[in-house]
């Protein structure tokens, strides 16, 4: 267990992890994307991207809050657990707080829903409040989706193809066959941070009764299954490029391969969780470059038509 995994913070660092910073590109990344694709078709609106982006940060960190507030409920988390904000555990701030804190956060992402859906559609608070639950009973409720095999699906769906549809939308006004396409590979990469974490926690959460994804492939299973996850994401934007429903700009996206490549080698042989931590870093950092190199390809493709 290395010292920075178990030390006691102070101040604004006690608020700063509890949001569990190096998780928030995955609710940036997606909104980014479904912006660039709007923006390539002439349309943008930089108070909604902003609106959006502030909502998408909210709802991701009060999820972690939530996950902060059950896991110690549940007695998943103690003071040497590893990847956690650590800010009740370890910092000794009272669990009351920490959900209450969530409660506000989703209260201020539904303001500005509120201005979102006023400027595009009202049909959008439906799906907000529903990936808000989502958030809620990932860890919440008496059947928690974080105990189920189907924590990657749901990670996928709503953090990666739904934010990229809603940012796409509220630009465009619409939803198209290409922008649904394009949110796929992003629905994967993402699940795959999910993926990762549970294969990191594979041990702990076996003691604890959940039923993870990884626990039931089994460790290396689990491993190649993340690994097929990144090698389908790459597979398909391919796909989009040969049957011409995007331009070959978007293959700027196989720059990030080493970083995949990188993020299942370190897995491998590994049965610690904080020898894992590496890897799970090299994931997040996977699915944001995957992201914003799709972007760019999006807006090389616009600025060269």
């Amino acid at each position: 267990m290395n010292k920075e995994s178990i030390e006691k913070n102070t101040g604004w660092k006690i608020w700063w992890r509890l949001l569990r910073p190096h998780t928030l590109t995955a609710s940036f990344t997606p909104v980014i994307l479904g912006t660039a694709m709007a923006l390539s078709s002439g349309s943008f609106h930089l108070v909604l991207f902003l609106a959006m982006t502030v909502a998408s940060l909210l709802i991701q960190s009060a999820t972690n809050m939530f996950n902060e507030y059950f896991d110690y409920k549940r007695g998943l988390d103690d003071a040497n657990s590893i990847g956690i904000g650590g800010t009740i555990v370890r910092d000794g701030i009272k669990p009351e707080t920490v959900l209450r804190l969530a409660f506000i956060f989703c209260g201020v992402s539904t303001l500005i829903g509120v201005y979102i859906c006023a400027e595009s559609s009202w049909w959008l608070a439906a799906i907000g409040i529903v990936c808000m639950l989502a958030g809620y009973f990932y860890t919440g409720g008496p059947y928690p989706i974080a105990y189920t095999p189907f924590g990657e699906l749901v990670a996928g769906t709503f953090m990666g193809l739904v934010l990229v549809l809603i940012s796409y939308f509220i630009q465009a006004g619409t939803v198209t066959l290409s922008s649904f396409l394009l949110s796929v590979p992003i629905a994967f990469t993402c699940g795959g941070i999910l993926m990762a974490n549970n294969i990191r926690d594979l041990d702990g959460d076996k003691e604890k009764g959940r039923h993870t994804l990884a626990i039931l492939l089994g460790r290396n299973q689990a491993i190649r299954f993340l690994a097929g996850m990144f090698a389908f994401s790459y597979i398909w934007v391919v796909g989009l490029t040969l049957f011409h429903v995007e331009s070959f700009w978007l293959l700027f996206v196989f720059i990030s391969i080493p970083k995949a490549f990188q993020a299942t080698k370190l897995f491998k042989g590994k049965t610690k969780s904080i020898q894992m931590m590496p890897a799970m870093q090299a994931t997040a950092q996977m699915h944001t470059l995957f992201g914003c190199l799709l972007t760019i390809g999006l807006l090389l493709d616009r600025l060269v038509s």
